[in-house]
């Protein structure tokens, strides 16, 4: 998402280690998830091998995201893990089915989504484990699209007056979208999906992305765990196999957001063809200024009435602290 319209979540996961609870996390009999600190769940992937080196993740890693290698070990190898069981097991029920069912249709693809916050790590997550999961040998073909490429244009969001909730489930072709996935999940050979430019601050003319039947497909945006709207009978969630949240404080997020816009000021800002070519002019001062009054127009109310109210709907949620470290895993039970 661009980097002045989105939000971040405001609350953090309830503790996970107690006291008389071997292995680092809870069994709470009346939650229906799993809690897991950091050393509990790294313990799961500590017989699978690393398939990443430095310099790979330095090439993914978003601005502002200092994940290293120790924590890729710690957190999404254990994750890509467990989305390969559930990939493995859709394949099992894909094959009874077409048994029960005397079909010969091939297997559509496993959907993954990957909500959170500007700033929070959402898109590194999505690329990270793209990377990951296309390196075991069940599932070589995994892509990765984002939510931006079905924003409604500039001039559209301009004509309908939404160009200040630019990032609100409002300013997104929700029908594309649902269409987009339908499809997918529907097995069609060909699909494709708009793209955006970040630099422009807009979906790039005549050009789509066209997927052609991947084994996973990653889904990441600030929506993707909404409810249908009213009067709607399907959301793009409908269609999600396993949906991980990335959750932070409130202050986190926002302290991390007003940094990345100062680095953005000194860095694509200042590119010709940047939309936000008028903010690499500012002052350190009036930058953090300008950041925080997009926090508290844009940023929040979003994040109150549409994002952080989706995090119950993910089937893991990533919570990280004040470093930008998974702290915390919030797993829901089968």
């Amino acid at each position: 998402m661009p980097a002045t319209t989105q939000a971040a979540p405001v609350a953090t996961a309830r503790p996970t280690a107690q006291a008389g609870q071997p292995n680092g996390h809870s069994r709470h009999t009346s939650s229906p998830f799993v809690d897991f600190d950091r050393a509990a769940w790294a313990k799961l992937g500590s017989t699978t091998p690393l398939p990443l080196t430095a310099a790979e993740l330095e090439r993914i890693r978003s601005l502002g995201d200092d994940i290293d290698l120790d924590e890729v070990r710690e957190v999404y190898l254990p994750l890509s893990r467990l989305l390969n069981l559930h990939v493995q097991e859709g394949g099992r029920l894909y094959r009874a089915y077409r048994t029960f069912l005397g079909g010969t249709a091939a297997r559509t693809p496993f959907v993954i989504g990957i909500a959170g916050s500007v700033s929070v790590g959402k898109s590194t997550t999505a690329r990270l484990l793209r990377l990951l999961l296309a390196r075991w040998p069940q599932h070589p073909r995994v892509e990765l699209i984002t939510t931006d490429g079905f924003l409604h244009p500039n001039a559209v969001l301009e004509s309908r007056g939404l160009m200040a909730r630019k990032g609100f489930p409002e300013s997104y072709d929700r029908r594309a979208l649902l269409r987009f996935i339908t499809e997918i999940k529907a097995g069609n050979a060909e699909v494709s999906a708009p793209m955006y430019s970040h630099l422009v601050y807009d979906i790039i003319p005549d050009q789509r992305m066209v997927l052609h039947r991947p084994d996973i497909l990653i889904v990441e945006g600030l929506n993707v765990l909404q409810p249908a709207v009213s009067g709607s009978a399907l959301t793009i969630s409908d269609f999600i196999d396993f949906s991980v949240y990335v959750d932070a404080p409130t202050a986190d997020i926002r302290r991390w957001y007003v940094n990345r816009f100062l680095r953005l000021r000194e860095t694509a800002f200042r590119d010709p063809a940047s939309y936000f070519r008028r903010y690499a002019a500012l002052d350190t001062e009036e930058a953090i200024r300008h950041a925080e009054g997009i926090w508290a127009t844009i940023n929040g109310p979003n994040l109150e009435e549409n994002i952080l109210p989706t995090r119950s709907r993910a089937s893991l949620v990533l919570t990280k602290g004040a470093d930008h470290g998974v702290s915390r895993i919030r797993l829901r039970k089968v």
